[in-house]
């Protein structure tokens, strides 16, 4: 009789950098962390200064990356498409690896955070994107529905 042989899978959690102009992305986690998230092992907020030179803010982007992976990829969150923390980011795209959505709010970032066991990184890019989208309401839309009529 053979030895049974039990193989495990050691999963490692995908990093998320929440890079934003000012201090948004420190306070959006801040915030996420009230409401809260299950674990913010591995999650960075970085405020970039859209005065700063290039290279240095590659640098320390590069420098973030490197503290957030664990080797199942970095989601970066950034908060305005076009913007500099956006257009530093893009150079880091790289698929499998590296995943770019911006547009943030904190429903995108707490199912990311939240949603880390579950999927790789395309799966949580697109997870984030989708809770992005799915939680824009205009109010008086919403409220004009539920009015008994």
């Amino acid at each position: 009789m053979k030895p049974l042989s039990i193989h495990r899978k050691i999963f490692t959690m995908i990093g998320i950098l929440v890079l934003t102009h000012g201090e948004l992305g420190v306070k959006f986690l801040d915030t996420a962390r009230l409401i809260g998230l299950k674990s913010d092992e591995g999650v960075v907020a970085l405020s970039i200064d859209p005065n700063g030179s290039p290279d240095t803010l590659r640098e320390q982007v590069a420098k973030a990356i490197a503290k957030t992976n664990s080797g199942s990829g970095i989601l970066i969150l950034t908060d305005l498409f076009g913007g500099t923390p956006t257009n530093v980011s893009l150079s880091f795209l790289e698929e499998g690896r590296v995943e770019v959505v911006t547009g943030l709010n904190l429903p995108m970032l707490i199912k990311s955070v939240n949603g880390r066991d579950d999927h790789d990184l395309t799966g949580l890019a697109q997870l984030a994107a989708d809770a992005g989208k799915e939680n824009i309401y205009r109010a008086s839309d919403v409220l004009r529905q539920r009015r008994p009529r």
